[in-house]
């Protein structure tokens, strides 16, 4: 996310990094809990 320069989907997320898309989702999900990631506009996200 950060190299992009621009918030990104969970889809984005999983196409660059070749990951399949439950399994960002569930890191997605562990990130903004902790506070990593933030949501500047719906289904995007950015680090903190």
């Amino acid at each position: 996310m950060k190299d992009s320069g621009k918030a990104l989907s969970a889809g984005q997320i999983a196409e660059i990094s070749g990951l399949e898309r439950k399994e960002v989702d569930k890191a997605m999900k562990v990130l903004k809990t902790s506070g990593k990631i933030i949501s500047p506009k719906n289904c995007y996200w950015q680090p903190a």
